[in-house]
């Protein structure tokens, strides 16, 4: 087999792939699943991506760069106008078009605008119908006359990205349709994404799970501090043969006549510290997270720390536990909660919460 000087075969596909469709289609989940790793973020949400995630796939055949855009949506603020310019602008940017659809035959406005776009592109489109794991087998012909009668694609495939059905049939598809051509990255490349822009997301994806329907659109999440300390490592402590009373419990300390409590490092405590840490065997290094999850109103705040900041800790428990894989040592995460009021109409504050501009 014929080898170039960067030491790859000739038959070696490289190309930048996109993954574009209506809001909870499934393209978060099925890129995570095509390159094998949790990256972008999900929930039965509409609108959970918010701006362009690109990942790396490598293997012998080749390599593919993954970009996953945000839901084409109809937009009612900036940040949704925001994420539909992210997404659009990326067709122009890519090799070949994933267009994810669920398994139906009515195409409706949202999806009208899509074909529009995809049209004036020029470029190879796959219709990717995710979800067959949710209608019959027998129904999926139907489905796909319908679609295409809209217009030709370069193939089509049908898949179940949440069982992982037809997936490898799909990398097939995709390779097969990409130039010829030398690596972009290094093989062990797997994101752009940093790692302080992948535990801000994780820390919201566990708001948008838990959170009541109207709070989640109206939230960001930023990481102030990140920092990795060295601890020894825990000695076993002998029983001792002594009987000893049982210690009191602990009780806050009584506040002062007219004193305001500290409500902010209140919570911080309430979200979680080194002591509800998942159990990370044979590390000695603690990392110290800070974040803030921003939301538009006061009554969304309070819907944000819950009762006696229950729901803040279910959201730092919650994400800890990704953070601490993502990291690989133990974590401490301190969690505030900070109104900004309609920040989503906001373009410095839109900006200063990591969405910026899109030339």
């Amino acid at each position: 087999m014929q080898e170039n000087q960067n030491n790859v075969s000739a038959d070696y596909r490289c190309g930048y792939v996109t993954l574009i469709g209506r809001p909870n289609v499934g393209k978060s989940t099925l890129m995570n699943h095509l390159i094998g790793q949790k990256i972008a973020i999900t929930s039965h949400k509409p609108q959970t991506t918010r701006g362009r995630i690109q990942t790396v796939y490598t293997d012998e055949r080749g390599q593919i760069v993954f970009l996953d855009t945000p839901g084409i949506h109809e937009s009612k603020n900036k940040l949704g106008e925001y994420m539909v310019k992210v997404a659009t602008k990326t067709l122009e940017e890519v090799d070949l078009i994933l267009w994810l659809v669920e398994p139906t035959t009515y195409i409706g406005a949202g999806e009208k605008m899509i074909i529009e776009q995809l049209r004036a592109s020029n470029k190879q489109v796959i219709l990717v119908i995710n979800k067959i794991d949710t209608v019959p087998k027998e129904e999926l012909t139907k489905f796909i006359e319908a679609y295409k009668k809209e217009m030709d694609y370069a193939d089509i495939v049908t898949v179940s990205a949440l069982k992982q059905e037809n997936l490898e049939e799909l990398m097939d598809v995709i390779f097969s349709k990409l130039p010829y051509g030398d690596p972009f990255y290094e093989e062990e490349t797997l994101t752009d994404q940093s790692e302080r822009d992948i535990v801000s997301e994780i820390i919201r994806e566990k708001a948008l799970r838990l959170l009541s329907d109207e709070v989640p659109h109206g939230i960001a999440v930023t990481v102030e501090t990140m920092k990795t300390r060295q601890v020894s490592k825990p000695v076993k402590k002998k029983k001792s043969k002594h009987v000893h009373p049982p210690k009191k419990s602990a009780q806050a300390s009584p506040t002062a006549e007219g004193a305001v409590p500290d409500l902010e490092a209140m919570l911080a405590a309430l979200s979680g510290g080194e002591s509800d840490a998942a159990d990370v065997q044979d590390v000695d290094n603690i990392m110290d997270i800070e974040a803030t999850i921003i939301c538009e109103r006061d009554s969304h705040k309070g819907i944000v720390i819950g009762k006696g900041g229950s729901m803040l800790k279910k959201i730092g428990s919650q994400a800890r536990g990704d953070i601490e894989k993502l990291v690989g040592c133990r974590v401490n995460l301190q969690l505030f909660v900070k109104v900004r009021r309609d920040w989503r109409n906001d373009t410095v504050q839109m900006k200063n919460f990591g969405y910026k501009n899109t030339k």
